[in-house]
């Protein structure tokens, strides 16, 4: 039969509740549901179908990498999905979003740019860089003027 060997991810295995702040990276597979704050990087384990749902009571502050995300709170980070982002109408994205396939409900927002991947599969796995490296810039502040 197909299908018969595909993993459910509309199973969620993980609940971050409305009481909870999660400080730090999250790595995992199967289905997280988050109703509470998550402050570090959430990302799915490379190569196993995985699906994020943030309710709207739900904060995310990092980046998102995983393949099928469903967001109707708030995230304050880029967003990377192989496969399905949906953003319902209480979607609060400051940040960029890339995707394949995207359904945004009205209402939703996105402060930051919308990515289409196209053919290529973005990296969602942990050896992503995740950090900024600021300490190689070169910014020369004698030029400022008070004002």
């Amino acid at each position: 039969m197909l299908g018969k060997n595909k993993t459910n991810v509309d199973k969620i295995g993980t609940l971050i509740s409305a009481e909870v702040e999660l400080q730090g990276d999250l790595y995992f597979k199967g289905g997280v549901q988050i109703e509470g704050r998550v402050i570090g990087n959430i990302i799915a384990e490379e190569g196993v179908a995985a699906k994020l749902c943030i309710t709207e009571e739900g904060y995310v502050e990092g980046e998102i990498r995983v393949p099928k995300v469903i967001i109707n709170g708030q995230v304050k980070g880029d967003v990377y999905s192989n496969d399905h982002v949906e953003l319902a109408a209480k979607a609060r994205v400051t940040g960029n979003v890339h995707y394949n396939l995207i359904e945004m409900v009205m209402g939703a927002e996105v402060n930051g740019n919308l990515m289409h991947n196209g053919d290529q599969q973005v990296d969602l796995g942990k050896g992503a860089s995740t950090k900024k490296d600021d300490s190689n810039l070169d910014v020369d502040y004698s030029a400022a003027e008070p004002g």
